[in-house]
């Protein structure tokens, strides 16, 4: 079986439209939360979302490209274009069709939805715009980067809700394996701060009606109610491992091991017992080859929910047994919000530089802990020699995927 390493990444977060921002304002625990600016939200449950700020599309494309995307897309071909940079790839010595995507949206173009359905209502059929389709299908993200960066190899959309971005890593790792693809750019891409996005969700009571932006997501905390919508883009360059080392490339760390599993229990919450996401990560390190003593830290999915922090705490406790309390466990999500779609992807890159740096960052805002809840959920940030970094995500419909990855 070969070898896969990530050679190359890019990150559009809220709190830093490059990998080295978004990695510094995790170490300072800055977090992205602010009141909507995108409509009026008064009359809704929720007020704070986790806004991209100061995104220009074209900044990355051609203007009449840009115009013809949806802000999904344009995440992602931001987010691709900074990864293949970064990652010092040629294009022009690569087998073109060995290069593929697999960049997952949860959801696609809400906006596109509300847009179109409006000129629907008011104007008539006729008055739909002819690009509406393929504006808002969740696929255009692989499919608008592999078009702007020449990418003719696989290409395929994982669509897992919120687990999306992992298992779109997942399976890229899995191509490169295999020898379908010499290089993938793997993600995922979301933007979802919408009236119909924000309504459903509150809806279902699962986002925070916290007004407070410095307390409005508190993972693993006694005082959590609900997570916070965020949007953006992560996209990684994997690569096999002696194509990587052929053409000198830095190698920021090696994908060990992949694994899913589904909950076959609810449409929404996870399974009470923790038992899905436990044998997904089982698989993992099964996957991977090592022990289960082996793993030091986790990214939980952790999500500020009542459900998920509980039942995701039972399912790394069902797994690792008494080992469960010597893992640093943290979330991404305290400060970025909830990426749906592209968190797992953007939650994987905080793994790469927490592996190179040697630093595990805090989840911001943990403070009381909870009944039950009782592992090391990082109150402050840490100095920790990570040999192995699991990342956890968990999707509506019992969708568990994990992904794990070493130093290199």
């Amino acid at each position: 079986m070969r070898e896969v390493v990530i050679t190359g990444m890019g990150a559009i977060t809220p709190v830093g439209n490059t990998v080295e921002a978004f990695w510094e304002s995790l170490k300072a625990g800055k977090h992205g939360f602010t009141e909507i600016t995108r409509f009026d939200h008064e009359e809704y449950k929720a007020h704070v979302a986790a806004e991209v700020k100061d995104f220009d599309a074209k900044q990355y494309m051609d203007p009449k490209a840009a115009r013809r995307m949806e802000a999904f897309c344009q995440l992602a071909v931001a987010a691709a274009r900074d990864a293949m940079e970064d990652s010092g790839i040629d294009l022009e010595k690569e087998d073109p069709f060995m290069v593929g995507t697999a960049i997952g949206s949860g959801i696609g173009s809400i906006q596109a939805m509300e847009r179109e359905y409006t000129k629907l209502v008011e104007k008539g059929p006729s008055k739909v715009n002819p690009l509406f389709v393929p504006q808002m299908i969740s696929n255009m993200a692989s499919g608008n980067v592999a078009i702007q960066l020449g990418l003719k190899g696989k290409s395929i959309n994982v669509v897992t809700a919120c687990a999306t971005g992992t298992n779109s890593i997942g399976e890229a790792f899995r191509a490169i394996q295999h020898g379908e693809a010499d290089v993938m750019f793997a993600g995922g891409a979301e933007s979802a701060v919408t009236p119909l996005g924000v309504a459903g969700f509150c809806s279902l009571t699962a986002l925070s009606p916290e007004r407070d932006p410095d307390t409005c997501c508190l993972p693993f905390d006694k005082r959590r109610s609900g997570f916070v919508m965020g949007e953006g883009a992560g996209v990684l360059v994997l690569e096999e491992a002696e194509h990587a080392k052929a053409r000198g490339a830095k190698i920021y760390a090696k994908v060990l091991g992949y694994g899913c599993s589904s909950d076959a229990y609810h449409i929404t919450s996870p399974a009470e017992d923790g038992a899905g996401a436990a044998k997904a990560m089982e698989f993992a390190v099964k996957d991977a080859g090592l022990a289960l003593t082996d793993i030091d830290y986790i990214n939980a999915h952790g999500t500020s929910t009542h459900h998920n922090d509980l039942f995701e705490t039972r399912a790394i406790k069902l797994l690792f047994g008494d080992h469960a309390k010597d893992i640093l466990v943290n979330s991404t999500k305290s400060m970025v919000g909830h990426l749906l779609g592209a968190a797992g992807a953007v939650e994987l890159i905080a793994c790469v530089k927490e592996l190179n740096e040697g630093y595990v960052h805090r989840t911001l805002g943990y403070a009381e802990p909870d009944e039950e809840m009782d592992l090391n959920y990082c109150a402050e940030g840490t100095s920790a020699d990570i040999k192995y970094a699991l990342s956890n995500s968990l999707g509506f419909g019992g969708h568990n995927a994990s992904v794990l990855i070493g130093r290199p």
